[in-house]
């Protein structure tokens, strides 16, 4: 079951709230901008802009090591028994979940 942000953090825009989801479903490993990429249905500009954005409110924590990986902060993640059905799912949420992906 895929985690997604808090509740207080699904206003904003609708790709900084698919790269916030992304991220807190692999909290523990972070994701490449690559892998962002993948993961969100947005063009490379608009993926890096909200990626701005968020890093400016402190959502994320971009780490550069080997490789560039970017990692939800603790503030947007739920706690696990705090995942509600609250936050709405989608549809590609929603089709990978009746797929078994």
């Amino acid at each position: 079951m895929s985690m997604a942000a808090k509740p207080e953090y699904r206003d904003r825009p609708d790709v900084e709230v698919a790269l916030l989801d992304a991220l807190v479903d692999r909290r523990d490993e972070g994701m490449t901008v690559l892998e962002l990429r993948a993961a969100v249905d947005a063009n490379i500009d608009a993926v890096e802009e909200a990626l701005s954005a968020l890093k400016a409110d402190s959502l994320i924590t971009v780490e550069s090591e080997e490789r560039v990986r970017v990692y939800p902060h603790d503030r947007v993640v739920p706690d696990p028994g705090e995942q509600t059905d609250a936050a709405p799912e989608g549809l590609v949420d929603a089709v990978r979940d009746r797929l078994g992906l």
